[in-house]
């Protein structure tokens, strides 16, 4: 590769390298709260000491039909907050409780409502969003009862201040976080002209982006998603059901059914994916595949285990790239687009398809030929090994500047945060951003020693042009290529 060519190749890898923040779409997630074991305090024991609006809540559901005295759970005060206790044991996979569609509050409900004329254009959760406002500013809703035991806000870091999100510094979270802020006012800017404005008569009290926040927070931590017909419905009472990063498995925990055999309706049924013993707090496996970043997003809490750890590079064909077209085309062909999005995890290997995807965005130069189209159908294969010396030279070096630099960007070390954390009694809201702050910067550094070590192989790895020539028998055992002299 020339010096003007791996100049080109450099800008061209480095370009839309990005580290800063989690750039994969923010999908509507299920429940909330922190993982605790608990002292609970269940209604049925010490409901005096219950907040005067879960009993409503509690009497309001058992009016409705829905619980009775024979319910298997019932709310109590955890150190989450609010969550299930067991009122006998329960065994694994048995229904902790059943809530009928007329108590779901989705889409469906927003279209039967006053407003749903208003809201066919709208996306689902900005609808959802729009009626729970309305409905907590109505003193007579049907919903009063639900809408008074819903938090003011949570520990997601949407709800952070400016100073609690100065501790993310650095972080992914930290980006993605001031990005979702963002997207959910311009939402709210534009649902204030095109709704709001013109039909004041609708709305009892004037609808602020604080109001519309903490909508979004709400649906984030407490709408159910992933459910047959059911992309985004908030459940009353199934909603309390807290996390336990004890419980591994996500399967049958929750489910749509049929009411009974003559009847339409729908029921949502809860399940609990382990025995509980009478006393204890019901829990389920929120997700197992979130991040400690989208658990602080969504819910509010974060993990231990280091899997939770991960960091996203994200990795884009530039358009100024000479090949962008033929680089394009290969990507698309093996399921992969413009932009890759690589999540790595603490403790593990890089993602399938991540030395591909940078050996490809890479390519140029004497390189170059791996892009036509003889190449095709055999392309992605070759670049599951190095293709040469200064391509896999290009990428460490690019890797770890891109490492370096995101490191750059935290305010303290690994070593500090423990610091901080060992001497304890710490915000919780604190806590949570020195654990964030430690498992971004231990995968940026894993990161890095990676491609380290990669760097320090540069000079034994076998390359394209080898292998070549090994597949055509012009290699010897020894490695030398061998010459036929013609007669």
């Amino acid at each position: 590769m020339t010096a003007s060519s791996a100049a080109v190749a450099v800008a061209v890898v480095s370009s839309f390298l990005r580290f800063p923040s989690i750039s994969k779409s923010q999908n509507s997630s299920i429940l909330f709260s922190r993982p605790k074991k608990s002292l609970v305090r269940p209604i049925s024991a010490l409901s005096s000491e219950l907040p005067e609006n879960v009993r409503n809540f509690w009497k309001w559901l058992g009016d409705q039909g829905v619980v009775s005295g024979k319910s298997p759970a019932e709310p109590a005060v955890v150190p989450e907050g609010l969550g299930l206790v067991a009122r006998r044991d329960i065994g694994r996979n048995e229904v902790v409780l059943e809530i009928p569609k007329r108590l779901w509050i989705n889409p469906e409900t927003v279209t039967a409502s006053k407003i749903g004329p208003l809201c066919g254009g709208l996306k689902p959760w900005v609808s959802v969003a729009l009626f729970l406002i309305r409905e907590k500013y109505e003193e007579e809703s049907s919903w009063r009862v639900y809408l008074d035991m819903l938090p003011q806000s949570t520990d997601s870091t949407v709800f952070w201040s400016e100073e609690e999100l100065a501790e993310l510094k650095g972080t992914q979270l930290l980006s993605t976080t001031l990005g979702v802020k963002e997207y959910v006012e311009n939402e709210f800017l534009k649902l204030e002209q095109e709704i709001l404005l013109p039909n004041k008569d609708l709305f009892s009290s004037r609808i602020t982006l604080d109001d519309f926040i903490w909508a979004f927070g709400i649906l984030k931590s407490r709408a159910f998603s992933r459910l047959r017909g059911q992309n985004l419905v908030l459940i009353p009472l199934a909603d309390l059901i807290n996390h336990n990063p004890a419980i591994t498995t996500e399967d049958y925990a929750y489910e749509i059914k049929g009411a009974g055999l003559f009847s339409r309706d729908l029921l949502f049924s809860l399940k609990s994916p382990v025995y509980v013993k009478a006393g204890e707090q019901v829990y389920i496996q929120y997700d197992l595949n979130k991040s400690n970043a989208e658990l602080a997003l969504d819910y509010g809490f974060v993990e231990s285990n280091p899997n939770r750890n991960s960091y996203t590079l994200t990795i884009e064909i530039p358009e100024s790239d000479p090949f962008f077209g033929d680089k394009l085309d290969i990507a698309e062909t093996n399921k992969m687009g413009e932009t890759g999005y690589f999540d790595i995890v603490d403790g593990q290997t890089l993602p399938a398809g991540m030395l591909q995807y940078l050996r490809l965005v890479a390519l140029g130069g004497s390189d170059a030929f791996l892009l036509e189209s003889i190449f095709n159908n055999t392309i992605w294969g070759h670049l599951e090994l190095p293709v040469s010396r200064s391509n896999e030279e290009l990428i460490c070096r690019v890797v770890r500047d891109a490492c370096k630099s995101a490191l750059s960007g935290f305010s303290t070390t690994i070593e500090e945060d423990e610091k901080l954390l060992e001497e304890g009694k710490l915000d919780p809201r604190l806590e949570m951003a020195l654990k964030i702050r430690i498992g971004e910067k231990r995968v940026l550094q894993q990161i890095d020693q990676i491609f380290k070590d990669r760097e320090l192989e540069l000079d034994v790895l076998e390359y394209y042009q080898e292998r070549r020539l090994k597949d055509l028998g012009l290699v010897g055992e020894q490695g030398d290529i061998i010459f036929w002299e013609t007669k």
